[in-house]
């Protein structure tokens, strides 16, 4: 017998991974569009944010958090509620946003293509300033255009509503 089903608001945890002034992102082609998402997942019950975050990044990337020289830092917290095609609830998410800076060994390591989805999505490697401008997933655009000596948090960042984000 299982326990219950979780009830409320559903948790992401996510990385802003960088190295030499580029940001690792899983690229999607859409027929809308092209949409850029953060390494990440949902948390599990009963998991912890860093072990939700060093599950996905193995998952995703191939990446072993424990090769990492630093521990990821939370930097943004965002909240969303929209619309999503084909749902009738709305879709409801916390973003937990981490930074880690990693080295030019720990970049190599990471899968080109997206490890655990059916789709074969890009990993790509974007500079900070042209990924702000990115259709990106979670909307932290706003958050990464400023230098990244200026990044402190956690800190919330402006919620992902219908209006100010759109689903591709």
């Amino acid at each position: 017998m299982s326990g219950p089903e979780p009830s409320g608001v559903l948790v992401r945890v996510c990385a802003v991974i960088v190295n030499a002034g580029e940001i690792c992102l899983i690229h999607r082609r859409r027929p809308a569009g092209d949409q850029y998402s953060l390494p990440g997942g949902l948390q599990h019950l009963g998991e912890s944010t860093t072990d939700t975050l060093a599950r996905e990044l193995k998952e995703e990337l191939g990446l072993d958090s424990a090769r990492l020289p630093v521990r990821p830092v939370l930097r943004w917290v965002q909240d969303q509620i929209t619309t999503r095609p084909g749902l009738t609830e709305p879709f409801q998410r916390l973003h937990l946003v981490h930074t880690v800076d990693v080295p030019d060994g720990i970049r190599s390591l990471i899968a080109t293509t997206e490890q655990d989805a059916d789709d074969t999505a890009h990993i790509v490697w974007a500079p900070l300033a042209r990924a702000a401008v990115l259709h990106l997933y979670p909307a932290v655009g706003a958050a990464l255009a400023a230098p990244t000596g200026t990044w402190s948090g956690p800190a919330g960042l402006p919620p992902m509503v219908d209006g100010t984000y759109v689903w591709r």
